[in-house]
């Protein structure tokens, strides 16, 4: 028997070795059952749906330039390259999982299976969809954003923002006022003062000259 292979399908960009064999998508609700006491039925409740699930058989022969195991080694290269910790998503080009809407794949698993009396591989490739979600960061509000603004002026030598201590508007007025100079009643009130002072008979405000003269005219 001559199997003709057809390339209808590539897998990260490789066609897939061997004759497919058969091709099965399968696509799935998420359907929860609801137990109520007393009641036989169970209530269902639809809840989305679940990846779509690719599963693919391929037949392997020996071909003039390749063996079966060397021609599998290709599907082990997609499956899993040297050195490779996790899968990774990797594109598919077919048209029955065009059909429905899957474009990108995890090779979830790969097996294979050989009987004695053919000198084929059975090759199994299950493959699961793909959906890349998109995470938005939300910006915060409050005072963790108040925080976080006076941290990053802080670290790049900016001017921090002006705090509010919460203090009343008469005592904030009262702060930038100038109150270590006195007002002009106060200035008034110390000049009366300073010149009933003077007036004052214990004020001495003789001077050294006549006073010298005075000791000196008293008779000793």
């Amino acid at each position: 028997m001559i199997f003709v292979e057809d390339e209808r399908v590539k897998l990260n960009g490789v066609v897939l070795p061997g004759l497919i064999k058969s091709i099965e998508v399968t696509e799935t609700a998420k359907v929860d059952e609801q137990e109520v006491e007393g009641s036989a039925t169970k209530p269902k409740q639809a809840t989305g749906y679940e990846d779509a699930k690719v599963n693919i058989e391929l037949v392997i022969d020996d071909t003039e330039s390749q063996t079966k195991y060397e021609r599998y080694a290709v599907l082990r290269e997609i499956f899993r390259k040297p050195g490779q910790s996790v899968p990774q998503p990797i594109p598919i080009v077919c048209e029955d999982a065009a059909a429905h809407g899957v474009e990108k794949v995890i090779f979830k698993r790969l097996t294979h299976k050989g009987e004695n009396k053919k000198s084929q591989l059975v090759a199994s490739l299950e493959l699961w969809e793909y959906i890349p979600q998109t995470i938005t960061a939300a910006k915060s509000s409050g005072s963790g954003q108040s925080s976080g603004n006076t941290q990053s002026s802080s670290i790049s030598g900016a001017k921090a923002p002006a705090v509010s201590s919460g203090l009343g508007g008469e005592y904030q007025e009262y702060l930038s006022s100038d109150r270590g100079t006195a007002s002009a009643a106060d200035l008034k009130k110390r000049k009366r003062m300073e010149s009933k002072r003077n007036k004052s008979p214990a004020v001495d405000n003789a001077k050294a000259e006549g006073v010298l003269g005075k000791i000196a005219a008293l008779p000793y």
